[in-house]
């Protein structure tokens, strides 16, 4: 009878029970998602206004990153634009935006910007109802537990915590 081959031991993903920084969680969510437009981790478009500025960023917005032979550098940039002013402005800020946008990925990722016209997505803010107040009992206990705290800006947090969680009706 043939001997089985023998596999390596399968590694089991480490469990994580600790809290983790939502930056490290948000790349591992988002890389599918921009991966499929050249975005690998999606930092152009997630730090975009920090990247270009307030100004610039309102009125436009990356699309995607194409790069020429699978290489990873030397790409071409289709910018949203939402109106042609603000496109001849950028064509004019070319360069500049440019060794802005290498200089944030510390390498040359981009080496020319193509500004493809039409609206932005707009960002539909979910209109929230406020929350009822805590009631008696909930304040007077959140007020004890909160009065060992020292710090009156972490306090001011906390309680601010603990009143969105007593209006939704959560019991701790």
């Amino acid at each position: 009878m043939a001997k089985q081959p023998s596999y390596p031991p399968r590694r089991t993903q480490e469990r994580r029970n600790r809290t983790e920084l939502l930056a490290k969680s948000v790349g591992r969510l988002t890389k599918p998602v921009f991966g499929r437009r050249g975005m690998a981790e999606g930092t152009i478009a997630r730090d975009w206004a920090a990247i270009v500025g307030d100004a610039i960023a309102k009125h436009s917005q990356p699309d995607r990153i194409s790069y020429p032979n699978r290489e990873r550098t030397g790409g071409l940039l289709h910018l949203r634009v939402d109106n042609s002013a603000m496109a001849t402005q950028l064509q004019h800020l070319e360069p500049q935006l440019v060794e802005r946008i290498n200089s944030h990925f510390g390498y040359r990722a981009v080496a020319r910007l193509r500004y493809i016209h039409g609206p932005l997505p707009t960002q539909t803010a979910r209109a929230r109802k406020p929350l009822p107040p805590p009631t008696p009992e909930q304040a007077r206990a959140l007020s004890e537990t909160l009065g060992t705290v020292e710090d009156p800006e972490l306090r001011a947090a906390l309680e601010r915590l603990g009143q969105a969680m007593a209006g939704r009706g959560s019991d701790s």
